[in-house]
């Protein structure tokens, strides 16, 4: 059944859901929240598009395949383990890059829990859509 309502409301609180998910994803390499948060937090807003109208919409909106999202995903997790290893001779380490400020976010503080973060925020949206949208065969193909 199509709802009208949920299809528009749907759009907008996306929207909103994939902007949240990236403030959680910076906020968290260096407070509570970060990558698997925010992946969760990003999933949901797939998983309402999937909802309020259907899973080729909802796929569509990724442009890659979530295999391709996991495997970049854990790609980049394990990677940037290697800046740490390579100066300090620990595996993910945390290296930063010095501060540097934008006009309206101010001083922006980058290094390699960042980008490990981006790694599992990645791998949790791929794997969260695989699986919601294996059970949502599962659902389609019973009915």
């Amino acid at each position: 059944m199509h709802s009208s309502l949920l299809s528009i409301s749907a759009r907008y609180l996306s929207q909103l859901l994939f902007v949240l998910s990236l403030v959680v994803l910076y906020r968290g390499h260096n407070l509570p929240g970060g990558g698997f948060i925010g992946g969760l937090i990003a999933a949901s807003a797939i998983l309402l598009i999937a909802l309020a109208r259907n899973w080729d919409e909802a796929l569509a909106s990724l442009r890659f395949s979530p295999l391709n999202i996991i495997v970049t995903g854990l790609s980049i997790a394990v990677l940037s383990g290697i800046p740490g290893l390579i100066q300090n001779g620990a595996y993910l380490t945390g290296e930063w890059l010095p501060f540097f400020e934008l006009p309206l976010l101010g001083k922006i503080k980058l290094g390699t829990p960042l980008l490990f973060d981006i790694g599992v925020y990645l791998a949790v949206i791929g794997s969260t859509i695989k699986c919601a949208h294996s059970l949502g065969m599962d659902i389609d193909e019973s009915a």
